[in-house]
């Protein structure tokens, strides 16, 4: 069941990820502009955080196993159409069922790590080792579809035959969750569906989830306005050809993958709160030493990974750091609740983590765009240091719980 859950993980991240690709890929092979390529982020996006929302609580009477086969079986029909009808209004339908379908998986997979776990230790390690292989489903996801398009001619619609490989994959792994066996007895909660969703209400009164929810916020605001600008960092403060900005990111995309397997080992032997408040403190140290050696950079020809800047090596590695706090953070607040809880916390995780994520593109972007690059990223230390304070309420809240002789 692990493993079915961490291939469906990956398959996700190659096809969440590969919207950068098919919007270049729909300019140059569909003729469509950018700004109409460019509304393949909102067809991903919203679906996700919109059916997070509605049917988050639903989900245990549907069945986690059984959602997650769903989730598999309509994104490979969505890649099916995709060679078959060669046009860009299945494009926005294929990102429209991956956003759907991925709502329906997130919940199922995060829920079913509480039923497939003894203890917190063990349900931080395993949410940390599902998270890093979705860094590595991203990281692949980038070699898959470029081993299909013609480099002689990059619009031949060629390239869509990745979809037949992805909507393989899809079957493959729903034959594996059908061989599966999950007992999801724990996460019946009895309560009829509009109870059941106003749970998710319910839940916001607890301080334990909103200082959790505070927390879960900074750290994608972070993430996210990392992952977005670094290329755009490392173009224009140091003055790396585009081909390489972009390819340089990646070492980010690497930094949390190696991050978050290796948190999950850690996390079975460290409490989280001291192992995440070292990672926060490090992060800001790195911030310190990293950007200022951008700070000098003259741009010269023949630049390459031989004789790149120091800053395009070293920033990037704060992945590393930033990795383990995700899925741990996710961990604490969902060992603290009672199992039939899950998907409805889940649900929440989803929105305010598409709101982070949305919030810290556009807020470094408008720094970007008022400030140089190297400040802009210097302005990360602000949500560091808030995020120190929110992850020392969220410990002490967790500890208050634990104390409790019947938590709510």
């Amino acid at each position: 069941m692990i493993l079915a859950m961490i291939l469906t993980y990956m398959i996700f991240a190659m096809l969440l990820n590969s919207v950068g690709t098919v919007i270049l890929q729909s300019i140059q092979g569909f003729g469509i502009g950018k700004t109409d390529a460019s509304l393949l982020e909102a067809f991903k996006d919203l679906p996700i955080a919109i059916t997070s929302f509605l049917i988050a609580s639903f989900l245990p009477r549907l069945g986690y196993r059984r959602a997650m086969m769903l989730g598999l079986l309509l994104v490979a029909a969505a890649c099916a159409a995709m060679p078959l009808l060669q046009a860009f209004w299945a494009t926005k339908l294929l990102f429209a069922t991956v956003g759907v379908a991925f709502a329906l998986v997130k919940v199922s997979v995060y829920s079913s790590i509480g039923l497939l776990t003894e203890d917190a230790k063990a349900h931080a390690a395993l949410t940390s080792t599902v998270e890093g292989w979705f860094m590595v489903g991203i990281l692949g996801s980038a070699w898959l579809f470029a081993a299909f398009i013609n480099a002689e001619a990059p619009g031949d619609p060629v390239w869509l035959d990745v979809y037949w490989v992805l909507a393989a994959m899809c079957i493959a792994v729903v034959v594996l969750l059908a061989t599966c066996t999950l007992d999801e007895r724990a996460a019946q909660d009895g309560h009829a569906a509009g109870e059941s969703f106003i749970d998710m209400f319910r839940l916001l009164a607890l301080p334990l989830v909103v200082v959790f929810l505070v927390s879960a916020f900074l750290y994608v605001l972070m993430e996210q306005a990392i992952n977005t600008w670094l290329p755009t960092f490392n173009r224009e403060i140091l003055h790396l050809p585009t081909t390489l900005s972009v390819q340089a990111a990646s070492i980010f995309a690497g930094s949390l993958a190696l991050g978050r397997l290796g948190g999950g080992v850690l996390l079975r032997r460290i409490p989280w709160f001291w192992l995440l408040s070292a990672c926060v403190v490090a992060m800001a140290v790195l911030v310190l030493l990293a950007l200022p050696l951008a700070a000098n950079v003259q741009a010269r020809d023949g630049m390459t990974w031989w004789n790149a800047p120091a800053a395009a090596y070293v920033f990037p590695m704060i992945g590393l750091l930033m990795a383990p706090i995700y899925p741990a953070i996710n961990s604490v607040v969902l060992s603290a609740l009672p199992k039939a809880r899950h998907a409805a916390m889940t649900g929440l995780i989803v929105v305010f983590s598409a709101l982070g994520g949305t919030t810290g593109s556009y807020v470094t972007g408008q720094l970007f765009a008022h400030f140089d690059g190297a400040r802009a990223f210097y302005l990360l230390l602000a949500p560091m240091a808030m995020l120190l304070v929110s992850m020392a309420l969220l410990h002490r809240a967790v500890s208050r719980r634990q104390a409790l002789p019947h938590p709510a």
